[in-house]
């Protein structure tokens, strides 16, 4: 299949063609000018209400001082941000979030981030954004008494690019330092005001308007596991099972433990479906019992331990309690026999339980710890956060399918500060993780949360921080399983108006959305355009820094070295932009 990012070099050549050939044969009005896939459009229109609102020109001259400031701080620390990131890709190519380089692309549909049922509200974030930036530099060019050729609007083929400004160039190139300086800095700072004021509607008045729906939301349902085969989808919100009323995943899990094989559930619109729970394996790590992998098109199902049938996950527990080794047999009639515990892809070399047992680097199965029952890796973590460093305890094992034990004086885990075993663990059972229900529950709460809607509200630089991870959340936080879009889609249904702005009703959804996003690009807007590279605004004011820096060394070729610091600078981040758009994906093949 011809990827999205093949379909858009196609439409950008096919465009840059007909474009190209339509103003070469006139066809084109005057305002309009084509230079390959970029279009700019040019008027003389705003230029009146800009010299209006250039008025008070001290003020503008003070809050441009500030801006100035912001901005030198931010082109330092993405300098620092882009060469580490860069250095880092080398070292270890999985280390980014933008492992594609259509992700670096803010096209919605394009990047795997940014949905298409979010483009309309990316599409005027990114226009506001453009016409406060370049408003913001044509404000500063008419303080500073500099003429305004034109103004305009920039398109990479249809899609906006950016809004323009031309300043007189003689008039620009005249004017001092400082004055140019300002009216560089004037559009980020503008971009950076506008994100401060729609977080601020964001997390204020708009999500304070919006409560997470009673239930459980459901994100989806595991292929081939007893909730999908009962037509649970995604968008449903569970509300009752087995005659129990459900407000949470909690109550979910506490009226399964309840219930028998057959379980009613109650959806949030009323309808009921019966699930007929049984035990398919979800996720196999390799190295684990054979035979039992899972994929999207034949999932697994235990039908019995050592002949005992299950149907249930504490069924399948309770199987296991008295036998370190057992025999799975699935609805297939296919059989396995493994050691059944805490499986670790190793053993971590010169590590607690290493040393006991004169081994290290070896798969390893935890079956007892300290006389107790290993089933599960959640089991050997509940028993190690009892522990503290220097206790011993008595470890049974199975290394490469050979029983060990050992008595094993534990380290010190440096995340939590309890008993260490020296084991890289995976999640479920010797590498099993099994489902008796099967669905993917969708954080609805904690990304409330995050936008300060919730209980957990938080501070507004961690709110702000959170916010422009939650595209990305499914990666940066995989805890979450989700990327987080806005209020959008099935998971408008996970959430309810009320409070302030109730009487928009749905109307709050599309509110916020739109200040979410017009909040982000603006902010992905100032950052870039702080990073010290021409034709950014960062790379101008690092010629004007230097300029002002070196005009004060006692030294001669004053313009020479000016040029060679900002050269340098400006070639070393587009190199190291291009290892971070490109690295990942060539580095990691």
């Amino acid at each position: 299949m011809v990827s999205a990012l093949v379909w858009v070099l196609a439409g950008v050549l096919l465009y840059t063609v007909v474009a190209t050939a339509a103003s070469t044969r006139g066809l084109l009005p005057d305002a309009v000018r084509v230079s390959g896939p970029i279009t700019t459009i040019h008027t003389q229109r705003g230029k009146a209400f800009l010299n209006w609102l250039a008025g008070p020109k001290r003020f503008w001259r003070a809050w441009a001082n500030v801006g100035v400031g912001i901005t030198l701080v931010i082109m330092v620390g993405a300098f620092a941000t882009v060469i580490f990131s860069a250095v880092r890709i080398f070292e270890q190519p999985s280390s980014t979030l933008i492992t594609q380089p259509q992700d670096a692309l803010a096209i919605p549909g394009v990047n795997s981030f940014l949905p298409l049922s979010v483009a309309p509200e990316i599409i005027f974030g990114l226009l506001v954004g453009l016409v406060v930036h370049e408003g913001g530099h044509g404000l500063l060019c008419r303080v500073e008494d500099i003429e305004i050729t034109s103004m305009g609007l920039a398109l990479f083929t249809l899609i906006p690019l950016g809004a323009f400004v031309e300043p007189d160039e003689e008039q620009q190139l005249k004017a001092e330092r400082g004055p140019q300086t300002r009216m560089f800095a004037a559009g980020v700072t503008n971009n950076f005001v506008l994100t401060v004021v729609a977080f601020a509607l964001l997390f204020g008045p708009v999500v304070g308007s919006i409560a997470v729906a009673p239930g459980v939301a459901v994100g989806g349902a595991l292929p081939g596991t007893p909730a999908a085969n009962a037509g649970i989808e995604s968008g449903d919100v569970i509300t009752g099972a087995a005659g129990q009323n459900v407000s949470n995943e909690s109550d979910l899990a506490a009226a399964l433990d309840d219930a028998n094989r057959s379980v009613e559930v109650t959806l949030d619109d009323g309808n009921t479906t019966t699930v007929q729970r049984s035990v398919v394996v979800t996720a196999a790590t390799r190295g684990g019992p054979t035979g039992l992998g899972t994929n999207e098109s034949n999932s697994t199902t235990i039908a019995a331990v050592n002949g005992t049938p299950v149907a249930t996950e504490q069924g399948f527990e309770s199987a296991l309690r008295n036998h370190t080794v057992a025999t799975l047999r699935t609805t297939n009639g296919s059989t396995t026999t493994a050691p059944m515990g805490a499986y670790a892809t190793r053993m971590t070399p010169n590590g607690p339980l290493a040393n006991a047992t004169d081994q290290g680097g070896e798969p390893v199965v935890v079956t007892r710890f300290a006389g107790e029952r290993v089933t599960n890796t959640t089991t050997l973590s509940d028993m190690l956060a009892d522990t503290q460093p220097g206790d011993t305890a008595r470890v049974e094992a199975f290394v490469e399918g050979e029983r060990t034990t050992a008595n094993v004086t534990l380290g010190e885990n440096p995340q939590t500060g309890v008993g260490l075993l020296g084991v890289d663990l995976q999640q479920g059972t010797s590498g099993l993780v099994v489902d008796d229900f099967g669905i993917d529950s969708y954080p609805a709460g904690a990304y409330l949360d995050m936008l300060g809607g919730g209980s957990g509200g938080s501070s507004p630089l961690v709110g702000v921080y959170t916010a422009l991870i939650l595209p990305l959340a499914g990666i940066a936080l995989p805890q979450l399983g989700y990327n987080f879009p806005g209020f959008v889609g099935t998971n408008i249904d996970f959430y309810t108006v009320t409070g302030p702005l109730s009487f928009l009703g749905d109307g709050v959804f599309a509110l916020a959305n739109l200040l979410f996003w017009t909040a982000w690009i603006n902010l992905n807007l100032g950052f870039f355009n702080c990073i010290p590279a021409f034709p950014l605004d960062g790379g101008h004011i690092l010629r004007t820094s230097t300029e002002a820096v070196v005009s004060r060394l006692p030294v001669g070729g004053r313009r020479a070295l000016t040029g060679a610091v900002t050269t340098a600078v400006s070639v070393t981040m587009l190199a190291a932009l291009v290892v971070m758009i490109f690295g990942p994906s060539l580095l990691s093949g």
